[in-house]
């Protein structure tokens, strides 16, 4: 799978509080669709998630982050 979201192996997404995320397919019958999706928190970690929808990923990110004990803007 080529993706924008590495280069040479390392993921593009570094600037603290940024997302990144794209959408790939996998050939099988039936189709279907997924994201990937890259949270590099402020703190400098980095979250990343497949998932079907880019809400279900943001919703991940958002756990994840309170877990962090971060507050999260709803």
């Amino acid at each position: 799978m080529s993706t924008r979201m590495t280069v040479n192996g390392v993921n593009t997404c570094q600037t603290a509080g940024t997302e990144k995320y794209e959408t790939f397919s996998f050939s099988h019958r039936p189709r279907k669709t997924y994201v990937q999706y890259d949270y590099r928190d402020v703190d400098g970690t980095l979250f990343s998630t497949v998932r079907p929808t880019l809400e279900e990923c943001r919703d991940k990110r958002d756990e994840w982050l309170r877990a962090k004990g971060k507050e999260v803007k709803e």
